[in-house]
């Protein structure tokens, strides 16, 4: 019971004095209430207090578990990647040698096995690669310094000019800022983005245009094409490791590069998404940090 509450028995309206350093006050039945509403919204926020307190030390714990647990997942992605080359390239080899060494006293069901093992090696070792340029993204990326993206884009069409030269490709951009970043990962990022433009267009020449909207705080870029599109029920799963939604003959891929944009994008604290309609083109659009904020 609160102490108050003494003061008036049985709930009669009883003034009371009470003497505050030689100053009398009288406290009614009605200040009584409100005393006792106060002390006990004091008594529930201290509680509510104390249970935010307990709530978030939970979260931190949490959070520093799931970091942890994230870290090792990736250094075990690393050693496991790493490790498996060398058996790989050695199965290979081998694998070389007896096509070389019997090819003559194959026959032609010989060879076509010796073709599927060759050519399965050779896929996984493209997706011990690739999951090894995953694990790098966190653990072994360059610091973060001013980017100009006028000059990442200038070495992505570079190193896509084959690309782009065989599909007939029409490229387009708006001026592109600098932006506080890694440059080898965003040009990575670039370069994964508008690779797979030019990679799923259709039968129409690709084109692919790359935009850049100043927003509080940040940057929203989006590339833009008029592929073949993406059914709105895959928009999560294209950025999961090693999902595809086309057959490896169809479109040749690890099924890791969206994977890899997204953990470069969260790297560097912002957000990538997808908008499409199939058909119709596609539009994957990712923010970053606007290094003047």
């Amino acid at each position: 019971m609160n102490p108050l509450d003494e003061l008036s028995p049985g709930g009669a309206e009883m003034p009371i004095t009470i003497d505050f350093e030689g100053r009398p006050h009288v406290i009614t039945s009605d200040r009584l209430r409100i005393l006792n509403l106060l002390l006990s919204t004091h008594e529930t926020a201290t509680q509510r207090n104390q249970e935010l307190i307990k709530a978030k030390e939970l979260l931190e714990a949490k959070a520093h578990e799931l970091s942890r647990s994230n870290s090792d997942l990736e250094q075990f992605a690393y050693v496991i990647s790493h490790d498996l080359q060398e058996p790989l390239r050695m199965v290979r080899s081998y694998l070389g040698l007896i096509e070389r060494r019997y090819k003559d006293k194959l026959d032609s069901a010989g060879l076509e096995f010796i073709n599927y093992a060759v050519d399965g090696a050779l896929r996984m070792q493209n997706l011990i690669l690739a999951l090894l340029s995953y694990s790098r993204i966190s653990t072994h990326g360059q610091p973060f310094a001013p980017t100009d993206l006028e000059g990442v884009f200038a070495d992505v069409t570079a190193n896509l000019q084959v690309a782009l030269e065989e599909s007939h490709a029409l490229i387009t951009h708006d001026p592109l800022p600098t932006v506080n970043g890694d440059a080898s990962q965003l040009l990575q990022l670039l370069q994964n983005l508008i690779g797979n433009a030019l990679k799923f267009h259709g039968t129409n020449a690709p084109k692919i245009h790359v935009s850049a909207v100043r927003e509080p705080d940040q940057w929203l870029f989006g590339i833009h094409d008029n592929g073949i599109g993406i059914d709105p029920q895959f928009f999560d799963r294209i950025f999961v490791v090693f999902q595809r939604l086309h057959h490896a003959k169809e479109y040749p891929g690890t099924g890791i590069g969206l994977s890899v944009c997204k953990k470069i994008v969260e790297r560097h604290g912002g957000r990538i998404g997808v908008e499409s309609l199939s058909p119709g083109g596609t539009t994957f659009h990712f923010t970053l940090a606007d290094t003047a904020s």
